[in-house]
């Protein structure tokens, strides 16, 4: 089974940057796609942004400009660069890895609190 690992949340200043990674351990398969979701206190859990294994990316409009997806395969990796960040993007940030064969793995959540 593919166990995702997720690291990187915390405490941020409005306007500071943080970066968010998920590693996957245990049984790899060709990877599909990779994308990170949120979910904030009293909402849905939200799409934020994904990376297709053709390298495309895509963003929710509320982040544009401001995330960056990427990831690094050798690694079993993928990254989320939060910059210019505000106190409506605190959540509690998770990453999903989509596999061929209709696969698809959810790591635990790190909490990220953007506050003065």
């Amino acid at each position: 089974q593919v166990q995702l690992v997720e690291s990187g949340g915390g405490l941020v200043q409005p306007g500071g940057s943080l970066r968010l990674s998920c590693a996957a351990s245990g049984s790899i398969f060709s990877i599909k796609a990779m994308g990170w979701y949120r979910q904030a206190p009293g909402k849905q859990r939200e799409l934020v942004a994904t990376i297709t294994r053709s390298g495309s990316t895509g963003y929710a409009d509320s982040v544009k400009g401001r995330f960056t997806i990427s990831r690094d395969n050798a690694k079993n990796t993928v990254y989320l660069q939060m910059n210019s960040l505000r106190p409506e993007d605190t959540a509690v940030y998770y990453c999903k890895y989509s596999y061929y064969g209709n696969y698809e793995y959810w790591g635990q959540g790190t909490q990220v609190t953007v506050s003065s």
